[in-house]
């Protein structure tokens, strides 16, 4: 059931959102050097690796690591990426990944394929078992200002109680929170 409800809700979005996505694309390719899309490998349902799709909200040329890790990230940030982190925006190419299949909405964040230690962690709790999702518990519990270990007490919380009003509760609070701008950080 949710396999078919991620069908059909990307599709919509793909279509809908098309023209936002085009306006999107000239904006970074007009606000600087590099391809309007960023692609990065990351870890996924049962451990295996993905390209996950994002509008490129950072410099090309970045280290390829957790936004986090980096000293200073405002550095790379554009002037269009702080608007698109802000927003979430830079997120939306994920709906083709789910209509592909490597995510669903709702589930555990994809990590970095680099993040080996949390990885190790995600596969011995068993949370790579169940696909990675645009949004997910540890997102609405405090996305950007929660510790990689409660990201995985999130997560498995989420893998042992997982249900339809779970994910429609997730996905509420999700919509609140990016309308707000709540748990983002700001990289300006």
């Amino acid at each position: 059931m949710k396999r078919i409800l991620d069908i059909v809700f990307s599709v919509i979005l793909l279509v809908a959102f098309f023209p936002l996505f085009l306006v999107i694309a000239m904006m970074i390719k007009v606000d600087s050097k590099g391809p309007a899309f960023f692609v990065q490998t990351r870890l996924g349902q049962d451990g295996k690796l993905f390209s996950i799709f994002k509008f490129r909200s950072m410099k090309s040329g970045t280290p390829d690591i957790a936004t986090d890790l980096l000293s200073d990230p405002s550095i790379y940030t554009t002037r269009i990426g702080r608007l698109l982190r802000q927003t979430s925006l830079d997120e939306l190419p994920q709906v083709w990944n789910i209509l592909l299949g490597d995510m669903s909405f709702i589930g555990p964040r994809p990590s970095l394929y680099n993040q080996y230690k949390l990885n190790q962690e995600r596969i011995r709790l068993g949370i790579t078992q169940i696909k990675p999702g645009l949004t997910g518990y540890a997102q609405i519990m405090g996305r950007d200002f929660i510790t990689d270990e409660q990201k995985l007490e999130f997560d498995k919380f989420y893998l042992d109680h997982m249900t339809l009003i779970l994910d429609i509760q997730i996905l509420c609070n999700t919509i609140i929170q990016v309308v707000r701008s709540e748990n983002v950080r700001n990289n300006s």
